[in-house]
């Protein structure tokens, strides 16, 4: 089983989730639910023995996305390491949210 990792792009993400949620139900209570069901559909994606997810080489060539509830996680496999890079609605312009990588 793969280990998951959060890069600090995904943990402000779901921070900003967390908040948002919190924001528009006015509970906080549901805001950290909705938080914690991204976190564990990321351990059960990294959990599982296949590749998943969509190829982006659009945006970067080692990068993956899986649509879940309205969000995209988009990750990357590093070795036995399931790195979630950014979860982004679903309607956003994902292509401004990853800038040129340094070549």
């Amino acid at each position: 089983m793969r280990r998951v990792r959060y890069l600090a792009s995904a943990r402000r993400d779901l921070g900003d989730i967390q908040d948002y949620i919190t924001q528009t139900s006015g509970s906080l209570a549901v805001g950290e639910k909705f938080a914690a069901t991204l976190r564990a559909q990321c351990k059960k994606l990294a959990g599982l023995a296949s590749t998943l997810g969509r190829p982006r080489p659009e945006i970067r060539a080692d990068l993956r996305s899986f649509p879940f509830k309205g969000y995209i996680i988009f990750f990357r496999y590093r070795d036995d390491v399931f790195e979630v890079v950014n979860i982004l609605e679903g309607h956003r312009d994902v292509g401004s949210a990853f800038p040129e990588e340094p070549g």
